[in-house]
């Protein structure tokens, strides 16, 4: 890596900065004098140190001002503020050796944010519950961003430092040691990137590398990064460079893109397309990498086969599914309110909902046509990080719908060829909340905590000031506190109903529907009609798929199933009650 600090073959050190437009750069050694590092062409600043190890901290100082951390710095342990420290990315004895990764139709995901899976809040402590996901069904575990951001919590999305893991989950050998307890389990480690903007609070570049960003261009969180215009060159190799460093030297799986309809980026050969290259022409030659993003505008484009991303998160799915258990029709929930039923079962069997269509939320027409795509392309979900969290209060699904509705989407969702994820707790209907938190300080603190409550000030349930204060302040350690997971849950009612019902459902996921998804596979048909939900796919091995689900009043009647997979609450003569799922598969 051309970034950052590298150890080198006889000993010492190389420390490299890119810092266009400094005319002058230092190396600030812990507890010694400033070492002037030598002008390079192109804006680079290098210096070598003999007597420089593992262990080492540094930071760097441009034309006599503040001193910074390396942006490329693999370990920062006092946060980001601090001097970076150097490290031995080879020093780490992997166990993995045989490990190859799993093809893409076998992924069950598993979003988790490290600092509130367990109540250490470790990589350490997250190692030592692994083996429970992968007995219920789990094969891949995704974890919120992990580059280092300001204080002691953060969801992630606020990282300033891309490379150096977040020091308070544990040392980058330990997170290595959580991907190799992973792999040795059969699961797959996803890490989820924020390749759109920096945090605001941490981010020196701004102040001594102005061309890292493209002012004019902007995003919801100021100047875009420059993916496009002069200078870009450097710019797009370190986001590169970041992308292959998690997927070759943690020995990731795979890679979640965050927003990337954030990312402003004309050139010919997009940063997301780059990236997806690197990433198969390099560790993806020798195993299963995968690459997933979230893109609320729907390019279908972009996905696999004609496209070079794996799969995409499916907001559509989520966004009619929870119209259809709760009644909520605030925000872009409106855009799926007219027909909940129809829209999820779109989603089901083409993916998308908006392929075109005009969104009345935003506006214009969205989304590309997707029903040629294969169902795996779509990572499919009732909740996630964002859907809990970025509610005021935090609420998880199973505190707003009840348990019989969400019985029948858990099955629509568990037993549909799409890529399913559950959210942290989600297993078990966990009671804590998922509330948005961080640690800032000061006037952004402030700022943070007001921008907050006065985002909702256009709810009903939130239009008065008395109302709004009650949403937590996310800076409080309370609010951090109170999104911890409860793990004694799981054996109380009513979450170890969900849990059995959610273990039942991917075991004959895993029985059943898997075996059946390896190879070329299309969009399915949308078979029924008002409120009767019932979707039919052509999977890869010529069998013919099919979910039937009643979300009406009046029980509904089909056809008995020539091999029924799941019969939920609904009878073998083939009718349905209000909330039945009914799941057959129909072998040539």
């Amino acid at each position: 890596m051309n970034f950052g600090a590298s150890l080198l073959p006889g000993g010492g050190v190389r420390f490299r900065l890119w810092a266009l437009g400094a005319r002058r750069a230092e190396l600030l050694l812990q507890d010694g004098p400033a070492r002037p590092m030598q002008a390079q062409a192109g804006g680079w600043h290098a210096l070598d140190v003999p007597g420089a190890g593992p262990g080492t901290r540094y930071r760097f100082r441009l034309d006599g001002g503040h001193p910074v951390p390396d942006p490329a710095s693999r370990r920062n342990p006092g946060d980001v503020h601090g001097p970076s420290e150097v490290t031995d990315p080879s020093a780490y004895a992997w166990q993995d050796g045989g490990w190859r990764g799993r093809p893409w139709h076998e992924a069950v995901v598993y979003e988790l944010h490290v600092g509130c899976f367990t109540p250490e809040g470790t990589f350490a402590a997250a190692a030592g519950r692994l083996a429970e996901l992968a007995e219920l069904g789990i094969t891949a575990i995704e974890l919120m961003p992990l580059a280092d951001a300001p204080g002691a919590r953060n969801w992630g999305y606020d990282g300033v430092l891309p490379f150096a893991p977040e020091s308070r989950y544990g040392t980058p050998d330990e997170l290595k040691a959580l991907v190799d307890r992973a792999h040795a389990l059969g699961l797959m480690v996803l890490v989820d990137v924020v390749y759109n903007h920096f945090g605001p609070d941490g981010n020196y570049l701004h102040g001594y590398c102005p061309d890292f960003f493209n002012p004019a261009q902007q995003t919801p969180w100021g100047a875009a990064i420059n993916f496009d215009s002069a200078h870009s060159a450097e710019v797009r190799a370190f986001f590169v460079a970041n992308a292959l460093y998690w997927v070759e030297e943690f020995h990731a799986d795979g890679l979640r893109l965050d927003a990337v309809h954030q990312i402003r980026d004309g050139s010919p050969r997009p940063i997301v397309e780059e990236i997806a290259q690197a990433l198969q022409a390099g560790p993806g030659r020798r195993r299963h990498v995968h690459l997933v993003l979230e893109n609320d505008a729907n390019q279908a484009s972009r996905l696999a086969p004609a496209g070079l991303a794996t799969a995409q998160w499916n907001d559509d799915l989520h966004h009619a599914a929870h119209v259809l258990a709760t009644g909520e029709t605030d925000g872009y929930y409106a855009d799926y309110a007219d027909a909940p039923v129809q829209r999820l079962a779109r989603a089901l069997a083409q993916g998308f909902v908006y392929q075109g269509e005009r969104s009345a939320h935003q506006g214009g027409p969205r989304g590309e046509p997707s029903g040629a795509l294969p169902p795996t392309a779509f990572v499919s979900f009732l909740q996630n990080h964002d859907q809990v969290g970025n509610r005021a209060l935090g609420e998880r699904l199973s505190a707003l719908a009840p348990a019989g509705r969400l019985d029948a989407l858990y099955a629509c969702l568990l037993l549909a060829p799409h890529i399913p994820m559950l959210f942290m707790g989600e297993e078990y209907a966990a009671s804590t909340p998922f509330l948005y938190f961080c640690d800032f300080q000061g006037a952004l603190a402030e700022a943070v905590r007001e921008g907050r409550r006065n985002e909702f000030r256009r709810f009903a349930a939130f239009a008065d000031a008395a109302a709004r204060a009650r949403i937590p302040d996310p800076n409080a350690e309370q609010t951090f506190a109170r999104s911890r997971l409860q793990w004694d849950e799981r054996a109380q009612p009513p979450h170890r109903e969900r849990l059995a019902l959610v273990r039942r459902l991917l075991a004959l996921r895993r029985a059943h529907l898997v075996p059946r998804l390896a190879g070329p596979m299309r969009g399915g048909q949308v078979l029924g009609g008002g409120e009767l939900l019932h979707v039919r796919w052509t999977l890869a091995d010529g069998s013919r798929w099919e979910i039937a689900a009643n979300f009406g009043q009046a029980p509904a009647v089909l056809p008995p199933a020539a091999r029924p997979i799941l019969h939920l609450h609904a009878a073998p003569d083939g009718s349905l009650p209000p909330w039945a799922v009914r799941v057959a598969v129909e072998v040539p």
